[in-house]
């Protein structure tokens, strides 16, 4: 049946095209910056990074950062060097930016900014956007934010858009304005994304989004025991196992959840770390405290989560 089989190259080729495979970028390897995306009638931002061998014709899983509050996506993008290619691998590296420097969620930003809907509305195209452009797989797409941006990365597990967005989830120093009321109120991610999996990684000397929760510059926080308490109980967690490293000055608590052996929530918590990017390296945000390197790498935890539940490249 050759018109039969005419019709389903051609809608082939058209799928093809709709999602950005087979076209050829301009200068891989270096960050670009997309602006006037219009989304719940705004314009948007964001900054890209594609591997430097990039291939138009293989599908990549993509990684989207987000900044912390009054800041920009390529501060984040510098601060936590995911770009590099010792964390980033094969993976399209996409840095959004928030409307006044904030995500929504804390009561600083202001609902005139952009709203919870809107902000996650805007991921969503941003999304879309960059399927229409790269080749993307769609089984591998995962999400990080610090602070404020960490907070975010909550929120969207907790929203039923949001959470089918991702394939998995990771926060640093989280600042989860959004969900304080225990594991079901407030918080009501998509039937089909229960069992999502989450990575937090937290300071123990954060003073600014502080471990044991309490007032923030936003709003209330919970406390991180508690907030990871609701995520074991939403994926239908066990009891966590837990491993104490680099004499005592961190604790990896991991559980494994559902029918599956694969633990779906994990946290690192470092007792030396205060609110910055936990590195050995000095980075920026380090800088910014001020103090030192610490004794882990959350760019290098982070993507080897990502690899583990979503298949490494």
């Amino acid at each position: 049946m050759p018109v039969a089989s005419g019709r389903v190259l051609d809608s082939e080729v058209a799928a093809r095209a709709a999602s950005g495979c087979g076209i050829r970028p301009f200068l891989p390897g270096v960050t670009q910056y997309r602006f006037g995306l219009n989304s719940a009638g705004k314009e948007r931002s964001y900054g890209y990074h594609l591997p430097s061998g990039y291939d138009e014709n293989k599908k990549y899983p993509v990684v989207v950062g987000f900044h912390g509050s009054s800041s920009i996506g390529l501060f984040f993008e510098l601060d936590t060097k995911m770009s590099e290619a010792r964390y980033s691998g094969d993976k399209i590296m996409v840095y959004p930016n928030g409307i006044d420097g904030s995500w929504a969620g804390p009561s600083y930003h202001s609902n005139t900014s952009s709203t919870i809907a809107e902000d996650i509305q805007f991921v969503s195209d941003l999304l879309d956007d960059v399927k229409k452009s790269f080749c993307v797989d769609d089984s591998r797409i995962f999400g990080v934010g610090m602070s404020n941006g960490g907070g975010f990365i909550g929120t969207l597990a907790c929203d039923a858009k949001g959470s089918t967005l991702f394939t998995a989830l990771a926060a640093h120093s989280g600042a989860f304005y959004t969900d304080i009321n225990g594991p079901e109120n407030g918080c009501a991610p998509a039937k089909s994304a229960l069992s999502l999996p989450i990575l937090e990684v937290h300071g123990a000397a954060d003073k600014t989004v502080k471990y044991e929760g309490g007032q923030g510059d936003g709003g209330m926080l919970p406390p991180i025991s508690s907030w990871l308490d609701w995520w074991a109980q939403r994926n239908q967690c066990g009891s966590p196992t837990s491993e104490v490293s680099t004499d005592g000055k961190v604790q990896h608590l991991s559980w494994k959840c559902g029918e599956g052996e694969t633990a779906l929530l994990e946290h690192y918590v470092v007792q030396d770390l205060g609110h910055c990017w936990a590195d050995t390296e000095i980075n920026l945000s380090q800088i910014s405290v001020p103090q030192g390197p610490t004794v882990i790498k959350a760019s290098e935890i982070i993507m080897k989560f990502f690899d583990g539940v979503g298949g490494a490249v």
